[in-house]
């Protein structure tokens, strides 16, 4: 038995190939009969893999089916394919962050030694986000795990202003924004979901015990807690233009925005639809620059810290314009 899976093994390996091959050109470099090959053939398909048969040349080669089969990688291939999903969760490729993420935690768990030590050679830097704080490999692969794998997941986590605290989480998904990344999770001390950025945390190893996955939140609540919660200042913001208009310029991810009545302030009396714009910074001149730059009328509701830095900024502005010109 051994013998006959290690033949299929070596059979499906060379029928990945991209080429055709003959009957008797598999029995040679299999050193097993024609016939045998016709067997192990058949039993690749049982398997799910679409061994197609090649007319005139009786020979046969590896189709594209309606799933997926597991493919065999040589270690050339293994390395290339690791580096590239590395590369990719730096987000290189718009959109596949997360599922190179995953991909990634599938691979290296299988790779033997030899092969981590030359990813480990090849690139021997942290996964980025593009303009973002660096997350070491490790930390992320070890997250991703344990979202995959339902297991609960403490660690070490720095908040904003530097408080060290240790939480106990029940682990969902990790989501990648273009700058950071985020783990969202159950927060079993405080009985609720919380957002993390990954990169102020330190998983404890091991993990454990593992979990029934909860029900989870509305995207547009793992969103909100992306773009608002994680951050040293929060600001709510009512905007006079559409929620629209409001999402066009920025994205989930920077930004919640809710369409809100009217009513809620005089100060744009009927002019038009109102949002409410929620979002935070790690500075209230991150946050004066953005609400800035919206374009559109607006209304600070909070922080009141957040209404003398736009004041401090105008100043600012007025002044450079004002000044007169060098001669």
């Amino acid at each position: 038995m051994i013998e006959t899976s290690a033949r299929l093994l070596k059979l499906l390996s060379l029928l990945q190939q991209p080429k055709e091959w003959s009957g008797a050109a598999l029995a040679k470099e299999l050193g097993v009969g024609v016939r045998t090959v016709r067997r192990d053939v058949d039993k690749l398909r049982n398997l799910g893999y679409p061994v197609d048969a090649v007319p005139g040349v009786a020979g046969y080669r590896l189709g594209a089916g309606a799933a997926l089969p597991p493919l065999l990688l040589d270690d050339e291939e293994a390395v290339a394919v690791a580096v590239g999903l590395r590369a990719a969760a730096n987000g290189t490729v718009a959109g596949t962050e997360e599922a190179s993420v995953r991909a990634l935690t599938k691979l290296e768990q299988v790779l033997p030694s030899r092969l981590r030590y030359r990813i480990e050679l090849l690139q021997q830097v942290a996964v980025t986000p593009a303009g973002g704080p660096s997350v070491l490999p490790d930390v992320l692969l070890a997250v991703a795990a344990a979202c995959r794998d339902h297991y609960r997941l403490r660690f070490d986590y720095r908040n904003h202003d530097g408080t060290a605290t240790t939480r106990t989480t029940e682990p969902h998904r990790l989501v990648h924004t273009g700058r950071r990344w985020y783990l969202v999770a159950w927060d079993v001390d405080r009985d609720d979901w919380r957002t993390f950025r990954v990169d102020r945390l330190e998983p404890r190893i091991p993990t454990g015990p593992r979990f029934t996955p909860r029900e989870v939140p509305e995207l547009a609540s793992t969103n909100r807690g992306v773009a608002y919660g994680a951050y040293r200042h929060q600001a709510r913001i009512l905007v006079q233009a559409s929620a629209e208009q409001v999402a066009d310029r920025f994205g989930p991810s920077i930004a919640s925005v809710t369409p809100v009545d009217a009513g809620h302030t005089k100060r744009f009396g009927t002019g038009g639809p109102v949002t409410l714009v929620e979002t935070g910074a790690n500075s209230l001149e991150q946050l004066a620059l953005y609400v800035g730059s919206l374009g559109h009328p607006f209304e600070v509701q909070d922080p009141p810290e957040l209404i003398d830095a736009i004041r401090e900024l105008a100043a600012r502005l007025a002044a450079a314009i004002s000044a007169p010109p060098d001669k």
